[in-house]
């Protein structure tokens, strides 16, 4: 008896046994006709009635109707006649464990097909960036026995939850950080909202430039600027120089400030530039892969600046795929990515043409796929009107939110120095009149306490 019979043989006759695998086996590892067949009206049975058929109930869900054969129904009713005879009882972890083996070797072998297949060009509708997330599931498949929280058993777990203190990246902002609850968390995709030169890849910098102040370790990809002017931007903000005065510098008096920077710096910042659309989480795994082994890098939060512009790794554009379904993919990318290396991610992404002009704009003007608010964890809109522009302010708006609730909050401003890349914390008489903001609390003046590695040398 092979372990496909013996699989079968138990889903008929062991309770406990089918309760625990049936979840797990597909048609698909069945290769022999019969026993898919008989799999498959098994599992049909349970699931209609909740209740174990017998090899007789069997027999006659055969003699209905069957695509199989006339020989291999025969062969399938002697199986079950084999089913009929008594045998002793198979140990049930011993039957879980080789049923756990096999489901992960058919799994891992199934995987390997589709990868020929997606290697060869037979499926049209997955890149070769699909096959590692293949392989990877492959491999994963596994019996947990977790199967939920037990609402009434479970009151001393609940509780130890709520009170666990959650390692957290703060904010050098102080609504940004009561509306986050003190940061953002790791595994979360965080992404900022606007129109073309509203801000976006300011707010990236500035916040990638807090975090390497409080002594993390920074990951910044770009797909849109070079790396030196990623660099350029990051150099104004924690230097407090405008643009203009930082090219203005000698070499010297330059050196002196990066030496300052170097020796205060705890933390460490890497910006990788990759082509526009050409690359996406398979190249920034294999990248975070890299500077692992070379250099012992790795990141406590991710900047990909921005998400539209980045390849799908499951997908290819234009196969069959629309917008939507393709950044909703990116965006599940990413967040899968920030889960399986344990880090924040954060990024931007374009308001639509008409979103551009909106001052009150909603999760609706998110250009190209309403899929990404839906798989963000944390989303805000930069707004910026003439008016605020004049007082060298830019609103902010909430529009998705998991870490706090929503509606406090909701609309605050924070003011903005184009010139050195930074966003700063502005007088509470500045947050007064905003419509709809469901302001609560009076932020601290002062500035943050993640403002030490500022510079600010004479020159």
């Amino acid at each position: 008896m092979n372990i496909e019979t013996t699989i079968l043989k138990n889903l008929l006759s062991n309770e406990e046994y089918s309760r625990k695998v049936l979840p797990f086996l597909k048609d698909e590892f069945f290769n022999v006709d019969e026993q898919r067949e008989l799999f498959s009206r098994i599992k049909s049975y349970i699931i209609k009635y909740n209740y174990l058929p017998s090899p007789d109930a069997m027999e006659l869900e055969f003699d209905k109707d069957s695509p199989l054969k006339e020989d291999q129904v025969k062969a399938a009713i002697a199986l079950l006649e084999e089913f009929k005879k008594p045998t002793l009882p198979e140990n049930l972890q011993w039957l879980l464990d080789q049923t756990e083996e096999f489901c992960q070797d058919k799994s891992i072998y199934i995987a390997l097909m589709k990868s020929i297949e997606i290697a060869n060009k037979k499926n049209e509708s997955l890149s070769k960036g699909a096959i590692p997330q293949l392989l990877s599931d492959a491999i994963g498949v596994s019996f947990d026995p977790n199967v939920g929280h037990d609402y009434l058993n479970e009151f001393d777990e609940r509780y130890e939850y709520y009170h666990r203190i959650e390692s957290k990246i703060p904010f050098d902002l102080d609504f940004f950080n009561k509306i986050t609850k003190d940061g953002v968390s790791k595994k979360t995709l965080n992404i900022i909202l606007a129109g073309t030169g509203v801000g976006k890849s300011l707010a990236l910098c500035h916040f990638a430039a807090s975090a390497l102040n409080q002594g993390k370790k920074v990951l910044y990809i770009t797909l849109e600027l070079a790396e030196e002017e990623v660099a350029k931007r990051i150099d104004a903000n924690l230097m407090n120089i405008a643009f203009d005065d930082l090219m203005a510098l000698s070499k010297e008096m330059y050196l002196k400030r990066a030496e300052t920077l170097k020796h205060k710096a705890s933390g460490k910042l890497i910006i990788k530039e990759y082509p526009t659309a050409a690359a996406s989480t398979m190249h920034f795994k294999a990248l975070l892969n890299e500077l692992q082994l070379k250099k012992s890098f790795v990141p406590d939060i991710i900047f990909v600046d921005y998400l539209n512009i980045c390849a799908s790794a499951r997908l290819k554009p234009g196969a069959n795929v629309n917008s939507y379904t393709y950044v909703k993919a990116i965006a599940e990318e990413l967040r899968g990515m920030g889960v399986e290396w344990n880090v924040p991610i954060w990024s931007a992404t374009q308001t639509t043409r008409s979103g551009y002009d909106n001052s009150d704009p909603g999760l609706t003007d998110t250009s190209e796929s309403f899929g990404l608010p839906a798989t963000a964890d944390f989303m805000f809109a930069l707004i910026v009107t003439k008016d605020l522009m004049d007082l060298g302010q830019i609103q902010v708006k909430q529009l998705k939110n998991r870490y706090n609730d929503m509606m406090i909050n909701t609309k605050f401003v924070i003011g903005i120095d184009r010139t050195k890349m930074k966003l700063y914390d502005v007088e509470i008489s500045a947050q007064r009149d905003i419509s709809d903001s469901g302001q609560t609390f009076t932020p601290k003046s002062g500035g943050s306490k993640f403002n030490k590695l500022k510079v600010d040398v004479p020159f």
